[in-house]
């Protein structure tokens, strides 16, 4: 019944974001530049709580929109209405659902979907991943020089020293396709199904990351922070590789070394 809800919750969001694409919706700001936030996410977020809350109103709930709804619960669901805010708003095809269930701490399942290219990503722990109920791999690239990565930019301290900025022009001074698509959700699914062979990011929050991370690590991928050390949703910077550029990746993101 988790999965089968998981599902449905996704379709439910999914279905708010196809009907309010390129119509006239209301859009305000949040906190910074570009945080954007629209009607549509809004009725994205009802929806899924909506589903999920009919089957499990036991379970604890962190969404972007709404915030965190916390109970004496082991299951956790995290939520993205949408993920690239900014894409939708303008009309851009590139953004998604992105709903993750944490039990006990640790990622338990995970769907991202994107009505827009019909993808629906999904996880279980153990079991593998999955695109449109097709099984998904990540790539076999093995030198990050002959990657094709992408990554995200943060509206704000873009210009940090080992920055956003600064590891960009690394990677691209050498002549490495890097992408930049607007929604960090779509980026892991696109890692984890071998159109991508890496990306990292700076600045990500729980709900950008939760459903991806587990798509990726079980497409047999890999999934770290900037250190190397274990990826946690509740932190920042991530890396996501097809395994097997991920230690020259890291060393080129910390300044250890060149391409």
């Amino acid at each position: 019944m988790l999965k089968s809800t998981l599902i449905e919750a996704a379709k439910a969001g999914a279905a708010e974001i196809v009907r309010f694409f390129n119509s006239d919706f209301k859009i305000s700001n949040k906190e910074g530049v570009n945080n954007l936030v629209t009607e549509a996410d809004h009725a994205s977020e009802k929806a899924i709580l909506s589903v999920i809350k009919s089957r499990f109103p036991e379970h604890q709930v962190l969404a972007e929109e709404s915030g965190e709804m916390i109970q004496d619960s082991a299951y956790k669901w995290i939520i993205d209405p949408i993920d690239g805010t900014v894409n939708f708003a303008h009309g851009i095809p590139l953004n998604c659902v992105s709903i993750g269930i944490e039990h006990n701490g640790e990622m338990a399942m995970g769907a991202v979907y994107n009505p827009h290219l019909n993808e629906f990503y999904f996880a279980e722990k153990g079991k593998g991943a999955t695109l449109n109920d097709n099984p998904i791999r990540v790539s076999e690239e093995t030198q990050a020089v002959k990657a094709c990565l992408v990554t995200g930019f943060p509206y704000t301290y873009i210009n940090m020293p080992n920055g956003p900025l600064e590891i960009f022009e690394r990677f691209i001074r050498k002549g490495v396709p890097v992408r930049r698509l607007g929604s960090a959700a779509i980026d892991l699914c696109w890692v984890a199904c071998g159109r991508f062979d890496g990306f990292y990011e700076h600045k990500l929050e729980a709900w950008d990351s939760a459903a991806g991370y587990l798509i990726v690590e079980e497409a047999g991928g890999k999934v770290t922070d900037f250190t190397g050390s274990k990826f946690s949703v509740y932190q920042h910077r991530l890396l996501a590789t097809n395994g097997k550029i991920h230690d020259e990746m890291l060393a080129v993101i910390n300044n250890k070394k060149e391409l």
